[in-house]
Formats: C-alpha cells, structure tokens, sequence
C-alpha cells in the first residue's frame, strides 16, 4: 500500500510540474492574455532564435496550444475538406499524430475567417476541438494518444460569416459559445462523457464569435463575454443570467479581460468601442454598471489585455493604443502595423502584437511608448501566439515556429 501510495505521489508530482506554465487553451491559463514564466525572447526571424519549425499542411487561424509536452492545432486541408487535429512534440516540432476529425462541404464565410479558426482546449489528459459540420456545430474529445473519446452536436449553426467558437474549459465542463442568425445558445457539455449540463438561450439571434471567460469577481464566479447585441455574465455552474449590458454595438469577436477590479472589451461591429464594466451588479446594469466607456474607439477581431494599471489594445487596422485601466484616460495612440487579426499578450513586462504580415511587433508595457522589436517570421499570420516556459509558439501560413528556448 505505501508503495501504491508513493508511485501516486510521484504521478500527481510529476504531473503538477509537467503542467507549470502549460498554454492549454484560448489566451493561456487566465485566458485574457497574461504569461506566467520568464526567459521569452525578444528578438528572433524565421531562422535566427527559433528552435524550430515544422510544416502544417492543413490551413487555418488557429492558435496553437502546449499542455504537457505537446503542441496541438487544427487545420482544414482544402483539397479532401477535412478538419485535422495535429499533435507535435514540444520538443522538436516532430508531428506525433494527426486525426481527420470530420470531412464536410467547405462552408460560406467571410473572407477573413477560416474553416479551422476555432483553438483547441486540453486539459493535461484530453484535447477538445469544434468545426462545423453543415448544419451542426459540433464538438469532439480526443486523447493524448489521439483516440476519439466522445463527439456530440449541440444543436445547428448559422452564420453567412463562417464557424469559430473556442471551447472553453471551467472546473468539469466543456462550454461553447453558438451566438449565430438563429436560435442562439451558449452550451455546457461534461467533458468526460459530452453529456449535456445546461444551456441558455441568447435572446437577440446575432451572429458573434466571442469566447467566453470564467473570472473571479465580486466575490463569486462569472461567466463573461459579448454578443447578442449585448454583454453578459452567467453562473459558469448553472448557465444562470448574473447581469446584463444593452449594447454598446451588434456584433463582437473578441474576447474580454479583467483588472483592477473592471471587465474591459473592445468592440465591434458596425460601431466600435472600449468599455470599463463594474462587476457587482444584478440584472440589467446598463444605466448604473459602466466605469467608463469610449465610442468610436478599439478594435472587432483582435482581443486586449491589461498590465499594471493599464489596458492595451490594437485595433483591426493597426491602431495600438494604451488606455488607464481605472479611468479610461487615453495615454498614448500609435501607428502600430498594416493590419490586425492576432489578440496581445503580456509577458515579462511587455506586450507582444503580431500582425497579419507575420511581424510581431514587442512593446515595453508602461505609459511611454517604447516599441523594442519588430519580429518577422516571413508568412503571414491570422491567429494569437502561445507563451510557455520561456518558449512563444506562432502559427504562421503554412507553418509552426518554436521560438527561443532551453
């Protein structure tokens, strides 16, 4: 028995610390865009600092995850219309394994959307990746080792803009966003068996794309996130309706961020907006809950993130700006790059930005600006980077890169 008991001591040990720093899921362990760790690099191209890079034949705007020692990433190969599930050793690049996991008509999108945009979710033992299979948004589980656990359709999807909805993980649960032209929901699926938990319904039928995060704020949980011509809040547990944000604009991507004690967001379609949202209030807080907000201002596709005080973000056209966090005071606008579809990071006291010509762009993270790199891999680029263990892990047009490294 004492010998079972340390051989389980050691797993769960050694599983801890395979995990430490892991960049499981859409935005990283708090998923609003903040690395943990030190040691990333500040300068690198295609071949000088990248430790390697690997060939991903199947497209998409993806981001790459990293749990436990592996890479993940899906991709559509437009030739045979499948959606791969591609797994690669942290290591070397090395492809471990590839899955087809459906083979479907190739749906109408918007020309900046992909048929591969969601970013998978791992959780150390399973991956959970979405696609769209005409007419059903569908959600699938794999295995480390590449076998299919369970798949489930939680209802159908409608959108002339194409298919993304990262799934997102909270405590045992799978949960999807399916803001659509439709009957609209936000779903909570088991993530050992896809059985059904709860779903609520999105009143305004409006195609968006956000992600929704799982924060601490004002003492209990929160389920936060746009759309729907609104911005909400859900008990992550029950689906149940917190508080609710008329507005400010009809359609959203990106997703949101907390500090200082305020939900941030920028917005969206057809106006665009920076917001400050309080956390404590109840219902409809619409008159009562905004700290501050700012129209005509901030981006639709690319996410924010906040540092020390302060809210940094770049819009669509590669506009980067750097906004006080608790009073929406503007501190600095600069003309950043051509055009923006990636979300920023945090990491190490600077913010990362890359922009669709594959040019991450390295500012310091304080009220100066301070541009201290500009980075190229040479392919253009769609998605948000990975920070994990002194590692940045960028998908670029056809291929992975690994930069820097131990």
């Amino acid at each position: 028995m004492l010998h079972r008991l340390a051989a389980i001591l050691i797993f769960v040990t050694t599983l801890s610390v395979a995990s430490a720093g892991d960049w499981a899921g859409w935005r990283g362990p708090t998923s609003d865009g903040r690395a943990e760790g030190t040691g990333y690099p500040l300068k690198w191209t295609a071949t000088e600092n990248a430790k390697w890079k690997t060939a991903i034949v199947g497209t998409g705007h993806s981001s790459p995850i990293v749990s436990r020692g592996k890479v993940f990433v899906t991709g559509c190969v437009l030739a045979d219309k499948t959606r791969v599930l591609y797994c690669l050793d942290r290591s070397d690049g090395r492809i471990i394994w590839e899955r087809v996991v459906v083979t479907a008509p190739l749906e109408s999108k918007h020309n900046l959307n992909s048929y591969a945009s969601s970013t998978a979710a791992a959780d150390g033992e399973r991956v959970y990746v979405t696609f769209f299979d005409n007419p059903n948004a569908r959600v699938y589980c794999y295995d480390f080792a590449g076998n299919k656990l369970w798949e489930r359709s939680p209802g159908e999807f409608h959108s002339k803009h194409g298919f993304c909805s990262p799934p997102m993980l909270y405590e045992n649960l799978v949960i999807v966003n399916c803001d659509q032209d439709a009957l609209a929901f936000v779903v909570a699926l088991d993530k050992l068996t896809g059985k059904e938990v709860w779903r609520t319904n999105r009143p305004n039928k409006t195609r968006s794309y956000c992600p929704p995060i799982v924060f601490e704020a004002a003492g209990k949980k929160q389920l936060v996130m746009t759309g729907s011509k609104s911005v909400v809040s859900y008990d992550p547990d029950t689906g149940t309706l917190i508080w609710n944000i008329d507005g400010p604009t009809e359609q959203f991507v990106s997703s949101m961020v907390m500090h200082d004690g305020l939900f941030f967001l920028t917005a969206g379609f057809p106006a665009h907006w920076v917001m400050a949202i309080k956390p404590d209030g109840t219902g409809n807080v619409t008159k009562t809950h905004i700290a501050w907000s700012k129209e005509k201002e901030g981006g639709y596709v690319p996410s924010p993130v906040a540092h020390d005080g302060h809210f940094y973000l770049v819009t669509d056209e590669g506009l980067g700006s750097c906004w006080e966090a608790k009073t929406g005071k503007p501190i600095w606008k600069e003309r950043l790059g051509k055009h923006y579809s990636g979300s920023a990071v945090a990491a190490e006291g600077r913010i990362y930005l890359i922009d669709d010509d594959g040019t991450t762009v390295v500012l310091n993270a304080s009220p100066k600006f301070e541009l201290l790199a500009k980075n190229p891999i040479g392919e253009r680029c769609y998605s948000s980077p990975a920070f994990s263990d002194g590692q940045i892990f960028l998908r670029g047009e056809t291929h992975l890169f690994c930069i820097g490294g131990k």
